[in-house]
Formats: structure tokens, sequence, C-alpha cells
């Protein structure tokens, strides 16, 4: 392939099918992602979380009254790493990792993304405050997607 400067090779006969790609497609990566839901837990409607911390909520503020977007975010963005399946729990029935208020220490669990039925823990790069979340359980993400706000 890289010969003949090929990115993708399609062969298809009565009997045979075969497909070579060179690199990582992100529409076929969005194609095998919609595809796993059947298989992954259902997501999950969002409770209250545990007594010490504030509701999990989206901390976006509503666009001032000129008709223009807050342009200011408060905190560091947390994004993606990898496109796949947001879960902001451990399980179904457990508490969230870290909603809005959560106070984080560096290497702690925020969430996780499933890649092809893989559990990717995503960790805290440091310590500070969770001031934004704004992804539900269950919801797909692509690379770069801002997943909290810690300041």
């Amino acid at each position: 392939m890289n010969d003949h400067g090929l990115s993708l090779f399609h062969l298809e006969k009565k009997d045979f099918n075969i497909k070579l790609k060179k690199g990582v497609d992100p529409e076929s990566l969005r194609e095998l992602m919609s595809l796993l839901p059947a298989a992954a837990p259902a997501p999950l409607p969002q409770a209250a979380p545990a007594a010490p911390t504030a509701p999990a909520a989206p901390a976006v503020a509503p666009p001032a009254a000129g008709g223009e977007a807050a342009s200011v975010q408060e905190g560091e963005a947390i994004t993606s790493p990898m496109v796949g399946t947001y879960y902001g729990r451990p399980s179904p029935d457990s508490d969230p990792f870290v909603s809005i208020g959560s106070k984080v220490s560096e290497g702690q669990t925020l969430c996780i993304i499933e890649a092809m039925k893989v559990m990717n823990e995503i960790k805290a790069e440091h310590g500070g405050t969770i001031v934004e979340a704004g992804i539900e359980d269950g919801a797909p993400v692509q690379y770069g997607d801002e997943l909290f706000r810690i300041k």
C-alpha cells in the first residue's frame, strides 16, 4: 500500500470480501461505534450524587442579554483522548466518579471511555476542582471533545 500510495483497498467477489485500510478512518470508526451500543450498558439517567458533592449539571453560562456568548470559560479543559462512549460511573448502580464541585487529585479517575469494548479510564493530569461537566452517560464522544473543566 505504501509503494502505490494507497490508503484503501477493497476486493469483493461472489463469496469473498476483503477491505484493507491504512491509518484510522474516523468515518468507519464512527460507523463501528454506532454498532456497539447494543452490547454496551444502557445509558443511565443522571441521579443526584452522594451528599458531599454538588448536583451534576452542566455549568455552561447562558448567552448574555445582547446575544453574545460568555467568552471567558473558567478552568482548564479536559478533553477526550479518543473516540468512544462516555461513562461517568464505574457501573450502572454506582455513584459518579466526579461531579461539579468535586475536588480531584492527580491520577484520580474522572470517567471511562469505552472504545471497541475496552474500558479506558480517563485520569486527572493534576489536582483541582471540577467546575464544568457536560457529557451524559452513554453519549458518544470524539477525539478532542471537552469532558470537564478543572480549576
